[in-house]
C-alpha cells in the first residue's frame, strides 16, 4: 500500500521540486529542430561504391575474418 500524504508535506515536497529544477524549459517549435539541405544532383551522393562497401556489413563472418 502507498502512504497517503498530507496536504502540508505535499506543498513542502512541491516548494522544495520547484526550488531545485525550478521550471522546465521553453517548447522547441518542428520547424526549428530541422533543416532544409539541397541534395546531389541524380539524388545519390557519391554513388555505389562495390569495393567500399564491405566496410559497412553487418557480418559476423567478416568480422571474425572468415
Amino acid at each position: 500500500m502507498q502512504k497517503q500524504e498530507r496536504p502540508a508535506d505535499a506543498a513542502a515536497a512541491e516548494a522544495a521540486r520547484q526550488a531545485r529544477y525550478g521550471s522546465l524549459p521553453a517548447h522547441v517549435r518542428f520547424e526549428d529542430m530541422t533543416e532544409e539541405v539541397d541534395g546531389a544532383p541524380g539524388g545519390a551522393g557519391a554513388g555505389y561504391d562495390p569495393a567500399g562497401s564491405w566496410k559497412y556489413s553487418a557480418c559476423l563472418a567478416l568480422d571474425m575474418g572468415l
